[in-house]
């Protein structure tokens, strides 16, 4: 056994400066200054005597002895951290989890997950983003994000992904303006109201799109919100249909303040994954998109 000058601090800023790219992004993702995310990656260069990464005018690349030794490092951060899971000591993991989620996801089953989390990780801090399913790719693209939950297509398939289900549409409507409906209500029927849904750069949004542009349908009448929760409301009041995820209405249409409406189209169901790099995540982040699984 060697008494080893080197610590899992310093393995750690090493990690997150090539995963991040900035030492000012891996200081941030980690909760510490970039004096000190510099001073550990010096400390790390000392004591193995060499250079890890070259700094040029703001970016940072892996030099070769780097790109040599980011696996080894890695393996030795999810070592300790499988050690700490054996030992059945997970509050000893005080790290924080960057986890970004859609709108659907924070307005229906969210706190379940964050309770799941919490029960298995007790220090874990979350820092959540709740956005776009684009946005939410997109931040976790450029290594901003640990943990995605969002709906596909994906642009790329260079992450884990476990799938968590589907959540299927459905057409709402006030009861008074239901009955204005008749029981003709078939897509034409429906487009003689204002048609309230997700943001128009969606599955959901596109599909409704092309249906219109093949029925000869005015699209004047689809007023998008990037905001999905704003259409309930809007629904309540009878300012128009709605085209929205059935989980994201059930009370309503339980409680019959909202009616469900049977018409000849529905965009596909959406389908959740959770998704984060494999070959650069923590042990906790791919245990955390297993709870997610249970949640939804």
């Amino acid at each position: 056994m060697i008494k080893s000058q080197i610590t899992l601090k310093q393995l750690e800023a090493f990690a997150f400066v090539v995963d991040t790219g900035t030492f000012r992004a891996a200081a941030a993702a980690l909760g510490t200054t970039q004096p000190n995310i510099s001073a550990r990656i010096a400390a790390l260069e000392g004591a193995l005597k060499t250079s890890l990464l070259s700094r040029d005018a703001g970016s940072v690349r892996l030099t070769a002895d780097g790109a040599k030794l980011i696996g080894k490092a890695r393996d030795v951060l999810w070592a300790g951290e499988a050690l700490i899971e054996e030992a059945g000591r997970q509050e000893l993991i005080e790290e924080r989890l960057r986890l970004g989620v859609s709108e659907l996801v924070a307005c229906t089953w969210l706190q379940n997950f964050l309770r799941l989390l919490k029960s298995a990780y007790p220090k874990l801090r979350v820092q959540l983003e709740v956005d776009l399913t684009a946005v939410i790719e997109a931040r976790l693209m450029e290594g901003h994000l640990d943990l995605a939950i969002q709906t596909g297509p994906f642009k790329s398939n260079a992450y884990a992904a476990k799938a968590l289900g589907q959540e299927p549409y459905c057409w709402v409507a006030s009861p008074d303006l239901s009955a204005k409906l008749g029981k003709a209500r078939s897509l034409p029927d429906l487009f003689e109201h204002t048609i309230l849904t997700h943001a128009k750069d969606t599955q959901a949004g596109y599909a409704l799109h092309q249906q219109a542009r093949e029925r000869g349908l005015s699209s004047d009448q689809i007023v998008h919100s990037s905001a999905l929760s704003a259409c309930v409301p809007m629904a309540l009041e009878g300012l128009g249909v709605g085209l929205l995820p059935r989980r994201l209405v059930t009370r309503e249409i339980a409680a019959g303040e909202l009616q469900e409406l049977h018409s000849d189209w529905l965009p596909d169901a959406l389908s959740f994954s959770a998704r984060y790099a494999s070959q650069r995540a923590a042990l906790y982040v791919s245990k955390a998109a297993g709870l997610a699984a249970q949640a939804a």
